[in-house]
């Protein structure tokens, strides 16, 4: 796509719901970013400015400082009006994303043995029958659905809901409180407009999880619920809020980035038909293959970090206070680190995305999250006999997480 816009302009997009919405878009506008203005300052209509940083070498740099570069006050991109909204109100989340060290240590300690290699293979078969039960519901469907919507969100959220040890029948709640939470400015997903309207959805979390909390507690299982609710840092349980946030990290973002990968994933594969007919030829590139997805979706577009000191970066001062936004789709595309980054490329070896972060904040969940996607098309890929799009595919508006919200495709199944 060829767009003509300034730095200006292009640093712009990074505030828009609308330009996550349009991959090329998108796309354009980070790519003259990198070129002219890799780090440059965006002062957008409804947001505190911020420094944007969208060369991967500098992602990686800031992540590394992470004693410079803190996550804390400010994790995400947030309008400045709900920023002030939810301070006022007690409504900040106090999650893994928004927590530095001593704090984020001592917390991610709580889930990651969950998370572990070990524990990975033990959820294997589990994660492999719900593969199979989702691949078996496209031939259920009968040859047409919206993958995005009946399938990719689907899957992901019973693997991890299972994880927690929720019960089946709450799983459709969850994934709507997901969808309005990290689809707050899409039309579609929103609840609503106002500031009452998205403090709601996170109300309706922590309720939620205080629930789950008292039961848990009561009554210990051998799940993550129990792990969270009866965890305790320096002898001491965790407060109320702190045990509701890990639940709403957990419970959002171990289902929400997969589908979005396994959605883009499918449709890489339906733009490539050459590199789907290579996969099927070799499924022993689904190791690659999946990592490649996961860098051609990047489900999580932003997070945020704040200096605590004056710091040159390759001549631009990005002064204590400031804030910077680390542009994860941008830095995945770097024609300074992938070859042909534009390319979708099911064996490409090496393979340096930052879609699960870098240095201390790497995804806990990036194993599980490989093991879902890996397992899937593991399934599907052997029995697809063809497939093609039925439709346009539509993107979720959002400056958070994001990726396909309708992909119809038409297709058909061996058994």
């Amino acid at each position: 796509m060829t767009m003509t816009m300034s730095a200006d302009e292009a640093g712009l997009a990074l505030v828009d719901p609308a330009a996550y919405a349009d991959p090329g878009r998108y796309h354009a506008a980070a790519a003259l970013l990198r070129r002219e203005s890799p780090v440059h300052w965006v002062d957008g209509e409804g947001f505190r400015p911020f420094w944007a940083i969208t060369r991967h070498a500098d992602v990686m740099e800031i992540e590394r400082n992470n004693e410079i570069f803190l996550n804390g006050p400010r994790p995400l991109l947030t309008p400045e009006a709900v920023e002030r909204y939810l301070a006022e109100h007690g409504g900040n989340l106090r999650t893994l994303v928004h927590m530095d060290d001593p704090d984020h240590k001592q917390q991610r300690a709580i889930g990651a043995n969950w998370f572990s290699p070990r524990a990975m293979r033990r959820l294997q078969v589990r994660v492999d029958e719900l593969a199979r039960r989702y691949v078996d519901r496209m031939a259920e469907l009968g040859g047409r659905c919206d993958f995005a919507a009946d399938i990719a969100v689907h899957y992901p959220l019973y693997v991890i809901l299972s994880l927690l040890g929720l019960p089946e029948s709450d799983f459709p709640r969850m994934l709507q409180l997901t969808q309005e939470l990290f689809g707050g400015a899409d039309p579609e997903r929103q609840r609503g407009t106002s500031d009452e309207e998205r403090m709601a959805t996170l109300l309706d979390f922590f309720a939620y999880f205080q629930q789950v909390t008292a039961d848990r507690r009561a009554n210990p299982t051998e799940d993550l619920a129990s792990a969270i609710a009866n965890a305790r840092v320096d002898g001491e349980p965790l407060s109320d809020l702190d045990t509701a946030s890990y639940y709403v990290i957990v419970a959002t973002a171990g289902h929400d980035t997969t589908s979005s990968t396994i959605a883009g994933g499918m449709h890489a594969l339906l733009d490539h038909p050459d590199q789907l007919a290579r996969l099927q030829g070799d499924l022993g590139l689904m190791g690659t293959a999946t990592d490649e997805m996961i860098r051609w979706v990047t489900p999580v577009m932003e997070f945020m970090r704040t200096a605590t000191e004056d710091y040159d970066l390759h001549g631009t001062m990005i002064k204590a206070d400031e804030s910077v936004l680390l542009a994860y789709p941008s830095a995945n595309r770097d024609e300074d680190v992938f070859d042909e980054p534009f390319r979708f490329d099911v064996g490409r070896d090496p393979n340096r995305h930052l879609a699960f972060g870098h240095g201390i904040h790497f995804c806990l969940g990036a194993a599980l999250a490989r093991m879902e996607t890996r397992s899937f098309f593991t399934e599907l890929l052997p029995r697809l006999e063809s497939i093609e799009l039925d439709g346009d595919p539509e993107y979720v508006q959002t400056v958070f997480v994001g990726g396909l919200k309708h992909l119809p495709i038409r297709y058909r199944l061996r058994g």
